[in-house]
């Protein structure tokens, strides 16, 4: 009887400590397991090169969390680190390469830009009383906006001593990786052992307990607010590295993301809990999610659902950590044994994890090569009808031709296209199409597809500074003076008019208003009234539209960079669309055909993108098959009207 309650007493310890050790090593034990499932799911994950792909897509969101945590840690919140991020760039470029000035005081500048951000937060937060949320989302939106300001809307190439930060060690160390590692190390060295680090976790232990026993809370705000800066500003440097140029729309959303690394990573947003080794866990998660879920052919609308239910999940466990009593010590005040434990249980994470990916890894061994070629086919964005017709039409020839099409969408994101041609490239793809969301930004990434000997075709928008086998386009500032001319025309060469731009830093809407301005000096009797930007969006085209009408009402003609926002316009002019306004569109997709033949859109400028899509296809297969290809496929745009919609086919 003694000897039965031994082993149920000593079978329910064991069966706690496994308990407690997950419950304490949540974000290790989930990295572990993502890490065996992509391998076993992904014969392509398990390579040099992906990994080392891994580890440069989680750098740039590694470094801004570090920066986070420090703020996490305090109970705080900063909401402002991806705008920040991409204003220190913006500023490094736009001094070193315009202005001249040494590239050191260039570096400088954008650390002292981050610095003055992080400086500005802890003042709102700590002597303005703001909530940090209102505070750091203040300060995203002044930091967007004097980015665009600075570079006009324009991506400014980076200086080459910087942009090296971009490249690799030895011709197959990233860089990128060493610095989110420094970076790393001091943040757990800040945490781990300096007054303001001990002070972070005060503040977010109990601010009131922490004031009362003598700490200067407001000062160290700041100072916390500024260290938030600081990374902040080094991320940006190296994603600009990355894209060899400072984009004034880089790192949107970049915040979410390092606040759910942060989070993922073991941190409470409840403050007072949180380690450097965490949130570079919890980066990881989030870098080998999407790098195997491209290499899964996922969606990346799937890739949202199923980050924000991993983001759900660590919540969850952080939950469940707390109710059990497993919440992790601060950095830095475990004993000996304590740590020695911790070392133990990475250590021996890492011996399971390679027997296990060893093992699956074996599953993949004997697979036979796809008797199909594989082309990857990086789109800028599926969030745009013009875009989806171009998928459309290139898989409906890759299915004709046997080709094995996977579809990638960047979300006009750059750097997280940077990210998807580094992985066709890693995997090894026959042949790469890309449709730039930036042609600088491209740039990198295409280079290192030529340098493996991967042939590359460009559809819609060119690549600058790469080499490319083929351009199919059609031509955006022909099509911008088309549409121009259009206009002028059905206005009898005089009237007044407003431009609605495309998103500010894309090559298309840059090439689309230079097309528009080139056409309309034909025409002096045409009167600009005004040109605003609404990101090729019909709801802001809706918004937009709606405000212009209140300062000119007068207004008889409209020239959109795209459809979508052209039937935004439609919608705020209402009864005027297609009789005191004529407006124009541009690409001729299926809603905007739909309003040429109604009548309340005049004219689109139809580029016909099943078409790019097809002929893109044909040529990255004759490429890879060493057939001779075209420099340029130019595919001709057409102004379609109610005349001749009727017998388009797009």
């Amino acid at each position: 009887m003694a000897a039965d309650t031994h082993l149920s007493t000593s079978g329910a310890g064991g069966a706690a400590a496994v308990r407690r050790l997950l419950l304490d090593n949540g974000a290790l034990t989930a990295l572990i397991v993502l890490v065996i499932a992509m391998s076993a799911l992904s014969g392509d994950f398990l390579t040099t090169d992906n990994l080392l792909n891994v580890g440069v897509q989680a750098a740039v969101t590694a470094i801004l969390a570090f920066g986070v945590t420090f703020v996490i840690v305090s109970a705080g919140i900063d909401l402002s680190v991806g705008s920040v991020a991409a204003l220190s760039a913006t500023v490094l470029a736009w001094s070193a390469t315009q202005h001249g000035v040494p590239v050191v005081v260039a570096l400088l500048l954008a650390v002292a830009t981050g610095i003055a951000a992080g400086l500005v937060n802890g003042f709102l937060i700590a002597y303005g009383k703001l909530p940090p949320f209102i505070a750091t989302l203040a300060m995203l939106s002044v930091a967007r906006g004097l980015s665009l300001v600075i570079s006009e809307g324009s991506p400014i190439a980076f200086p080459d001593s910087v942009s090296h930060l971009g490249d690799t060690l030895g011709g197959w160390l990233p860089v990128p990786v060493l610095v989110m590692v420094v970076m790393g190390l001091i943040a757990a060295f800040v945490l781990g052992r300096t007054y303001i680090g001990r002070s972070m976790y005060a503040i977010g232990g109990n601010e009131e307990a922490a004031r009362l026993s003598g700490l200067r809370v407001r000062r160290q705000k700041l100072a916390i607010y500024a260290l938030s800066g600081v990374f902040a500003a080094v991320a940006g440097v190296v994603l600009a590295s990355r894209l060899s140029s400072a984009q004034p729309q880089a790192a949107d959303g970049y915040e979410l993301d390092a606040i759910a690394a942060v989070v993922i990573g073991g941190a409470s947003l409840a403050g007072g809990t949180g380690k450097a080794s965490g949130t570079l866990i919890g980066a990881l998660i989030l870098a080998v999610l999407r790098n195997g879920l491209n290499l899964l052919s996922v969606s990346a609308f799937w890739q949202q659902v199923v980050i924000g239910v991993v983001i759900a999940l660590a919540v969850l466990l952080d939950t469940l950590r707390r109710k059990a009593g497993a919440t992790p010590a601060a950095a830095g005040t475990g004993s000996r044994a304590g740590k020695g434990r911790q070392a133990a249980t990475y250590g021996l994470a890492a011996v399971v994890t390679v027997a296990v990916v060893g093992a699956t890894s074996l599953l993949h061994g004997g697979n036979p090569a796809s008797v199909n070629p594989r082309i990857g086919l990086a789109l800028s964005t599926l969030n745009n009808p013009f875009f989806v017709q171009i998928q459309s039409g290139a898989k409906a020839e890759a299915k004709k031709l046997g080709v094995d099409l996977t579809v990638t969408d960047a979300q006009n994101d750059a750097s997280q296209q940077a990210n998807q041609l580094q992985n066709f490239t890693s995997s090894g793809y026959d042949s790469i199409i890309v449709n730039p969301v930036d042609s600088d930004a491209a740039s990198n990434s295409v280079k290192a597809a030529d340098k493996a000997k991967i042939p590359v075709i460009a559809v819609d928008r060119g690549v600058n500074k790469a080499t490319v086998d083929t351009l199919v386009a059609s031509d955006n500032v022909a099509g911008g003076e088309l549409a121009a001319r259009t206009v002028a025309e059905k206005l009898g060469g005089t009237g007044k008019i407003v431009i609605l731009q495309g998103q500010a830093g894309t090559s298309a809407a840059r090439e689309r208003a230079a097309g528009f301005a080139k056409g309309l000096k034909a025409y002096p009797g045409i009167q600009v009234l005004a040109q605003q930007p609404a990101d090729f969006d019909r709801t802001k085209g809706l918004d937009v539209m709606s405000n212009l009408l209140q300062a000119h009402p007068d207004v008889q003609g409209v020239i959109a960079a795209n459809d979508e926002m052209a039937l935004g316009a439609i919608k705020a002019l209402g009864s005027k669309a297609g009789t005191s306004v004529q407006v124009v569109g541009f690409d001729g997709t299926p809603d905007g055909l739909k309003a040429v033949e109604q009548g309340t859109l005049y004219a689109s400028v139809a580029q016909q993108p099943s078409q790019l899509g097809k002929i893109a296809v044909d040529n990255a297969l004759k490429a890879l098959r060493g057939k001779k290809v075209e420099e340029t496929v130019k595919v001709p745009v057409k102004v379609v009207t109610e005349k001749n919609v009727a017998g388009f086919s797009g």
